[in-house]
């Protein structure tokens, strides 16, 4: 198959790519299938990915970082999900380019001395706290509670999906510092904290799911945790606004993330419709394989460039949250798709393990629900481009 040409290169660009895919290329479908045969955490790949320095790849130069914008982090992000890791891969590392972004912000300048040198060098792994099983994508609905005692705060709650718990040491926390009935909008009281995961006053269940295995999601349960009131980023009771800053370069960010994902899948598709002959000729000289399959190569391609406009207009420090929010849209529909014309195009054999494809496939469903589902999209949309009333 003749490789895709990388959209919006520079010679740096181009050399990011070439170094991130020198590393994934160390990791192929067989490490990969065994991690998520065993359920093992790729530790092996993560620390690659910190011996390279790419860790820091968005944070500032300052603290350790290369001090380079979301649309480097996009296509360094893409290149990893267009390895033979996907979203696996794509999680191991992920949380640094997005989640940690409220410290670079909002954090005092002892705080982002103090923190982020050992998450870019790895030695430090974080974990994300926000959502909640009564809450979901209401976030102003969260019960989780931080109550200050002089220096410090008592943490006491539930949080769900928390990915890669298992093996965290610290936790950006949201957490109600404010009761909600004491707030003029639900999204008032809340606070953000960059706090160490204190396994004596903290309980980690895993939750078993559907596909990558290899990277941990956890229910956690917070039973009067002690937090220094010096953990707390930025001001009490703005939380929630201070999360909303990350929250385009994660649609971003994931967006790249699938796009790369639907690409590898096609990839195999393509090679298998070359090879595989049945009545004489390769199956991939029939046009009912040749036209979905071609189908999904534009739409990865459309999806690539709202990916990287988005992107654009984040670094220039514009507005871009409809761009975003359809890079989004558009790359996991187009990528669900593909990995989806993947297994349909291998028949029988792309229901089973050997080929991959079936991971693939198994790791790109949860695109479709996370970081925010296709519907609330759709809904975000409606309301702030096309001028229709809240629906929900």
């Amino acid at each position: 198959m003749k490789q895709f040409a990388p959209l919006c290169d520079t010679p740096e660009r181009e050399a990011i790519r070439d170094a991130i895919r020198a590393i994934c290329d160390r990791f192929d479908d067989v490490y990969w299938a065994e991690k998520d045969r065993t359920h093992s955490f790729p530790f092996e790949f993560a620390a690659a990915v910190a011996e390279g320095g790419w860790l820091g790849i968005s944070m500032p130069e300052a603290y350790g970082g290369a001090g380079l914008g979301v649309t480097e982090a996009a296509i360094m992000m893409q290149e990893i999900g267009h390895s033979a890791g996907v979203f696996a891969a794509c999680s191991t590392v992920h949380i640094n380019i997005f989640g940690l972004h409220s410290i670079v912000r909002h954090g005092t300048d002892a705080q982002r001395r103090a923190w982020l040198p050992s998450i870019i060098d790895g030695s430090s792994r974080a974990c994300f706290g926000v959502t909640e099983p009564d809450a979901g994508l209401d976030t102003g609905k969260i019960k989780t509670r931080a109550v200050r005692h002089g220096g410090h705060y008592l943490v006491s709650g539930q949080k769900i999906w928390t990915s890669t718990a298992q093996q965290a040491d610290k936790v950006v926390l949201l957490a109600r510092t404010t009761p909600i009935e004491e707030c003029t909008r639900s999204t008032d009281g809340l606070s953000l904290f960059y706090a160490d995961l204190d396994r004596r006053a903290v309980e980690i269940r895993e939750i078993p799911k559907m596909g990558r295995h290899a990277v941990d999601s956890n229910q956690v349960f917070y039973d009067n945790m002690v937090v220094p009131a010096d953990r707390l980023i930025g001001k009490e009771g703005r939380g929630f606004r201070y999360i909303l800053d990350s929250l385009n370069a994660e649609r971003i960010i994931n967006a790249a993330e699938v796009i790369g994902m639907g690409r590898r899948a096609l990839e195999k598709a393509v090679a298998y419709a070359g090879e595989r002959v049945v009545f004489g000729r390769p199956i991939g000289k029939n046009q009912s394989i040749q036209h979905p399959l071609a189908e999904c190569w534009s739409e990865l391609y459309a999806a690539e460039l709202m990916t990287l406009h988005a992107a654009d207009l984040q670094d220039r420090g514009q507005p871009c949250g409809a761009q975003a929010n359809a890079a989004k849209f558009l790359a996991a529909d187009a990528g669900f798709k593909a990995a989806d014309r993947a297994i349909r195009t291998h028949g029988g054999m792309g229901y089973a393990a050997e080929y991959h494809v079936e991971r693939y496939f198994r790791e790109m469903v949860a695109t479709q629900l996370a970081p925010v589902s296709r519907e609330m999209i759709l809904c975000h949309i409606a309301e702030r481009e096309l001028g229709l009333p809240k629906s929900y």
